[in-house]
């Protein structure tokens, strides 16, 4: 067994043995395998491992494995920071944006998707943290946001996406991710698109997932250490 199909089958394991004492069914939790850096040849070993979404987080490393791997019937999901001279190719070829948090974006993502595919599934990005390093809307801006993209035909509201701290103690992590799956259920009352929180990654998925997280994302866990390129390659 190889090292990537080995790291499946254990996180898989994992995932199962942690829905279990969170009282949660396993097929409600999905796991995205974030293959930024990573070569396709990697993406295709996992996907013959029975992963089949994946997520990447920069346009012009992203593109050219979407095209390369179009004979695997793989999930896109894009995770990163997206600018808005770049949203085009994403329109284009992914299954999921998580990354939304402005207007601009949402409009440019709905305008330039292509009329022969279905909806862009997105999720509005949240600084839970209200740092000012990282990207997102506030809590209470989430409401707002949700409005916009509800009147784009090419987009479909699907939750909120965070990507909380990583230094904090357990407890303050936990109130973070209980506010996010809050407001997750509050806007499934007026949406009833809504049903994904994309709240998790390495380091701390399994307290993501006890608090109501659906979507997990996990890279080095499957694929091993990044060695990130020096540039900027978003």
């Amino acid at each position: 067994m190889s090292k990537i199909a080995e790291r499946i089958q254990n996180i898989r394991a994992q995932i199962e043995q942690t829905c279990h004492q969170a009282n949660r069914d396993p097929d409600t939790v999905t796991l995205i395998a974030v293959s930024k850096t990573f070569p396709a040849d990697a993406i295709a070993e996992a996907f013959s491992q029975g992963q089949a979404v994946f997520g990447e987080s920069y346009v012009q490393e992203a593109v050219q494995k979407v095209d390369a791997l179009r004979h695997l019937d793989i999930t896109w999901h894009f995770i990163g920071p997206l600018q808005s001279n770049k949203t085009r190719p994403v329109a284009e070829r992914f299954h999921w944006v998580h990354s939304v948090d402005r207007e601009k974006i949402a409009q440019r993502l709905n305008d330039q998707r292509p009329a022969t595919l279905a909806p862009l599934n997105v999720c509005i990005q949240v600084n839970v943290s209200n740092d000012p390093a990282k990207g997102g809307v506030l809590l209470n801006q989430v409401k707002s946001m949700a409005e916009t993209i509800d009147q784009l035909p090419n987009l479909q509201l699907r939750g909120l996406m965070a990507v909380p701290a990583l230094d904090l103690e357990e407890s303050l992590q936990r109130r973070q991710f209980e506010s996010l799956r809050a407001a997750v259920d509050e806007l499934a009352k007026q949406y009833p698109s809504v049903d994904t929180l994309s709240l998790g990654m390495s380091a701390d998925w399994p307290l993501a997932v006890a608090s109501g997280s659906t979507m997990i994302r996990v890279g080095s866990s499957i694929f091993g250490p990044r060695q990130y390129p020096t540039g900027d390659r978003a």
